[in-house]
């Protein structure tokens, strides 16, 4: 397994690896490390090595000198340990697309290369850098992204429409399958944390993670100062930390929304926000819309699902394909008028919360860990045995659209 990340921060990673040591294999995981982390590591059957390549914000040409460097200590690092254990299959993690041909060696020599697009990189780099698809840079990371599927002997990835992405751009429908990344419910746990009861007197709204631009908390920070009036026990809480902080405090004193808005102090110890998240009335996931993120589903929302927390969403082509407009409260994306109706929508129905939660759980069933680990696993123990794995992997399709055809 290769990530160019620190792999015990990534949830997907480490529930594939569960699935795999479930299965009964050993697992060697070459990962990112930080200052301070073992070079070396070994926990039952997986072993972890890691490779230290220092992280800055910068341009573009930082990230390719971070990506090459990594590359390169990745590639020898795994053909000699190919050479030593010779393994059944190397799956490489992205970003970037490009970091599947580490794997050379170890394809030459019989293994099979398991691919998993976690994003679509033209979109993240257009996007991330203020560009357009047709940028001449952004078409070379598509044209390495088409390279990078057709050298994998088979592709997974995150959601359906980023999978009819790489289709449209020449990658072989029958070669990809899609694994959602669903929530953690080992942690997540509604049994632990039960949702409680709406209280009268009190209207609490909950948005937790990362604070960045790109999720939309100054969109909510006004659609506050647009409905603190008509709700006054109005109350917000953010729990989290990031770079755009400094820019929602300034909102917040600037709208005189203070009163209404809870800002942690900084990311909070995990059972502090399971409580907290428990204690809400509404969750909220105020995601920017962009052509990146219009393919990918956010985390946030199957935390919201599987704890019981009715939730208002904006709107993106995936979350419409897997959920429609029945699991959430859609909003227009960066419309702080359209979010605030949201809030009062569910503020004056507490029943449309009750039916939001319980369509939210019925359509999200197939979406489960444990559904998907299933896929996964399937085209794992294929792979291992070389068989086909195009010929029994089921394509599951969003029960959204199902249902709108029906």
């Amino acid at each position: 397994m290769i990530r160019q990340a620190r792999y015990s921060l990534d949830s997907r990673v480490v529930r594939e690896i569960d699935a795999l040591l479930a299965l009964g294999h050993d697992v060697d995981v070459i990962c990112l490390a930080r200052p301070g982390d073992p070079k070396y590591e070994r926990v039952g059957r997986v072993t972890v090595r890691g490779i230290a390549v220092a992280q800055k914000r910068g341009g573009a040409l930082r990230y390719v000198f971070e990506y090459v460097a990594f590359f390169v200590a990745a590639f020898f690092l795994v053909a000699r340990l190919h050479l030593r254990r010779r393994y059944d299959i190397v799956q490489v993690n992205t970003l970037p697309d490009v970091l599947v041909f580490a794997a050379l060696v170890p394809r030459l020599l019989g293994a099979r290369v398991l691919l998993d697009l976690h994003e679509c990189m033209p979109e993240y780099f257009a996007t991330k850098f203020e560009t357009t698809l047709a940028h001449p840079g952004v078409r070379l990371i598509a044209f390495a992204e088409r390279l990078s599927i057709r050298f994998a002997t088979f592709v997974i990835t995150c959601t359906e429409p980023m999978r009819e992405t790489f289709i449209a751009r020449g990658a072989p429908a029958e070669k990809i399958v899609v694994v959602l990344p669903s929530a953690d419910e080992a942690t997540f746990d509604p049994k632990r944390h039960p949702h409680r009861p709406r209280r009268p007197g009190e209207f609490v709204l909950v948005c937790h993670g990362s604070i960045e631009e790109n999720y939309g908390l100054d969109t909510l920070v006004r659609a506050v100062a647009l409905v603190k009036d008509e709700i006054p026990e109005l109350n917000v809480r953010i729990f989290g930390d990031g770079s755009y902080r400094t820019v929602v405090e300034n909102l917040i004193a600037e709208l005189g929304v203070a009163k209404h808005l809870y800002l942690s102090d900084g990311w909070v110890p995990i059972d502090e926000l399971l409580s907290s998240l428990a204690d809400a009335d509404v969750g909220i996931v105020a995601i920017k819309r962009d052509a990146f993120r219009d393919l990918t589903l956010c985390n946030k929302m199957y935390d919201f699902i599987v704890m019981r927390i009715p939730a208002i969403v904006s709107r993106t082509r995936a979350v419409e394909s897997y959920y429609g407009d029945s699991c959430f409260e859609l909003f227009t994306s960066e419309d702080e008028h359209d979010l605030a109706r949201a809030i009062r929508r569910l503020y004056a129905d507490p029943q449309r919360c009750s039916d939001l939660v319980e369509r939210a759980l019925v359509v999200n069933e197939p979406y489960r860990w444990k559904n998907q680990r299933e896929i996964y696993q399937q085209v794992i123990e294929r792979l291992v045995r070389k068989e086909d794995p195009r010929l029994s992997t089921s394509l599951p399709r969003p029960l959204a659209q199902e249902g709108e055809e029906s």
